[in-house]
């Protein structure tokens, strides 16, 4: 078996990671090379491993697990014919709840599940925050759980329900679940997508000729030809059939949406829509905030590519400041590129990004980036920019300091090592050793995404614990681990 590739990328360790992208089609010819191509457009949600499970009327249901691209896995045609049929899911992944260190093949999903009424298979973005406390009760009532995500739950509650149908079944089993969940399930016959009640995470709907889609983003949509159609609604369920239809439940009581805004700052591709909203677009709308709340002098600003471009753009346009390439990034460093020995460790971000020097020397130059989490690349791409004869270096982050972890589907370091968790922003600078450092506020970047009057504080119209600590969810498991919640002082 080939070497597991490691489960963080050695050369970029200081980011935000979402957990996994999920897709599925029925109604369709070869369903499952739908599902490689939707995977393939989702493979920013996730780079650690893929999996995918079809059913045909003459084979029953068929899985593939690979760990690794999408593009490296499902492309082949001797693989792709052993995942023949018209209804499919499919899920990258990368770990935020199961093994930690070297992934296990049994950890990746979909998941599948035979019941007496037949097969189901299920696919998950998201994080149970209740799932120790449901594995305990699971394996004490005689469950034998075969991998260590969170995930599997579902299908354990599945199996113990009384309900007549799998539908009924995961409705039942999905009332349990505590946490964010958007799932994509498949029966023989059906194709299932679930959100939770306050819809944390996305889930779209699209039509392709007479068949459907569920994707994590709409930009899986656009690469197989299909029509968005709109956003599974929190709460709802529907269960899609290639002769009826799409038909719609809401099988959980009604609580006020909060949708996760990393969403909008990170996660998703900038060419997805989320909310009726352009990403691309409310990137560029936090760059122009942040140009309005820390002005600075100076010649250029730079993103940090690629996720911190549209920010940087929309900051030159609000500031009259020259937009400029400075750093260029290499397009062709995948994660295995080679060993990261200690000293490939210690060139850092040097294989991933280089300075343009030629236009660097000299200048006063803004930095945008999307994020601090550790501060280490941040260190990093600045020792970079000053080694090209920058004169002065002044961050922009567009958004607010991240001093809480995620919960919900996101693989955040433990508190004390995020760096807004332990210092100030002048801290931060010093520590940094840039010119200056600004975060834009929680209310900018709520303006960015839409709501002119900024944060709701007494109803925050989105999930931003990671920036403000209060979270939406309660997380069982986390606090019986000892995780100290946000206190009134704080």
């Amino acid at each position: 078996m080939s070497k597991i590739m490691p489960t963080t990328d050695p050369f970029d360790d200081d980011k935000l990671r979402e957990e996994c992208g999920i897709f599925g089609v029925v109604g369709v010819t070869d369903a499952a090379n739908f599902v490689t191509l939707g995977l393939h457009a989702l493979q920013h949600r996730g780079q650690e491993a893929g999996g995918i499970v079809s059913h045909d009327a003459e084979q029953g249901f068929n899985s593939a697990r690979r760990f690794g691209y999408v593009r490296d896995n499902f492309t082949s045609q001797s693989l792709m014919e052993t995942l023949p049929g018209p209804l499919a899911i499919g899920h990258v992944r990368y770990s935020t709840a199961g093994s930690k260190g070297p992934t296990q093949i049994r950890d990746v999903q979909p998941f599948f599940g035979e019941f007496s009424m037949g097969g189901a298979a299920i696919a998950h973005n998201g994080n149970i925050t209740n799932a120790d406390a449901l594995r305990r009760e699971l394996i004490e009532r005689g469950s034998i759980f075969q991998s260590s995500s969170d995930s599997e739950c579902i299908i354990h509650l599945m199996a113990r329900s009384l309900q007549r149908n799998i539908p009924e079944r995961m409705e039942d089993a999905l009332r349990r679940v505590e946490g964010a969940f958007s799932v994509i399930a498949m029966t023989r016959t059906k194709l299932i997508g679930v959100r939770d009640p306050l819809g944390v995470r996305p889930l779209v709907l699209g039509k392709i000729g007479d068949g459907w889609a569920l994707s994590s983003e709409t930009c899986a949509l656009d690469i197989i030809g299909a029509e968005y159609v709109r956003e599974i609604e929190p709460g709802e369920m529907v269960v899609i059939t290639a002769d009826k239809g799409v038909e719609s439940i809401r099988p959980f009581r009604a609580r006020k949406p909060r949708f996760c805004i990393f969403e909008h700052v990170y996660f998703s591709r900038p060419d997805s829509i989320i909310g009726g909203r352009s990403v691309y677009e409310t990137r560029r709308q936090i760059g122009v905030e942040l140009a309005r709340e820390a002005p600075v002098d100076a010649d250029l600003v730079c993103p940090v590519p690629d996720s911190g471009t549209p920010a940087a753009i929309g900051y030159s346009q609000e500031s009259g400041i020259p937009y400029a390439m400075g750093i260029i990034r290499n397009q062709y460093m995948g994660r295995t590129f080679i060993e990261p020995t200690e000293q490939i460790r210690n060139m850092g971000v040097r294989l991933k990004l280089n300075v343009n020097r030629a236009l660097i020397k000299g200048k006063r130059v803004i930095l945008v980036d999307d994020s601090v989490v550790r501060g280490t690349t941040s260190r990093k791409i600045k020792e970079m920019i000053l080694d090209a004869g920058a004169a002065e270096v002044h961050f922009r982050i567009a958004s607010p300091p991240t001093a809480w972890p995620c919960f919900y589907g996101v693989d955040t370091p433990q508190r004390e090592k995020l760096l807004a968790a332990t210092m100030s922003e002048d801290e931060m600078c010093a520590h940094l050793q840039v010119n200056s450092l600004r975060f834009i506020s929680l209310d900018g970047l709520y303006r960015a995404v839409g709501e002119a009057e900024g944060r709701d504080r007494k109803q925050p119209q989105y999930c931003d614990a990671c920036f403000s600590g209060e979270y939406p969810v309660e997380p069982a498991d986390m606090i019986e681990k000892g995780f100290k919640m946000k206190t009134a002082a704080e």
